[in-house]
């Protein structure tokens, strides 16, 4: 059964043939259920408040997408239901790092994804940050 509606699903192998990426992306998506939005995650530790992984950003990122997991479900969601990512990046060289990791992540997922290069985030330790729009699909 499908939750979801994929809009035109590519695969970055294909679109981005000279960045050596594998991430699976949609056009659109189409979600039934109950919105759930996430904001911008990072590396770091969502009890203590520490900034992990300086200097790494495929760690960083790898962090980042733990803290969606988690937060997703305890919203009572769970990755497969992502549909929209908005990716920051602090430098266009850490671009195929962080979208290595992410896409782990979200093999077979399809979201539509927003990648944009910013001069700075919140703290300077960080150097990647990643909003999140899920849904928990009716029963």
């Amino acid at each position: 059964m499908t939750i979801h509606h994929r809009i035109r699903p590519f695969n970055t192998r294909e679109t981005y043939p000279e960045q050596k990426l594998d991430n699976d992306l949609s056009q659109g998506v189409v979600a039934r259920g109950t919105m759930v939005f996430l904001r911008g995650q990072v590396s770091q530790d969502l009890e203590t408040r520490e900034c992990l992984h300086v200097g790494d950003p495929a760690m960083q990122t790898r962090k980042t997408m733990e803290n969606i997991r988690m937060l997703l479900e305890e919203a009572g969601s769970r990755m497969e239901h992502i549909c929209r990512i908005v990716v920051y990046v602090t430098d266009i060289r850490y671009r195929e790092a962080v979208y290595q990791e992410m896409g782990r992540h979200l093999q077979g997922v399809h979201p539509c994804s927003t990648g944009i290069v910013v001069p700075a985030l919140a703290r300077p330790e960080w150097v990647v940050e990643i909003e999140a729009t899920a849904v928990i699909p009716d029963a």
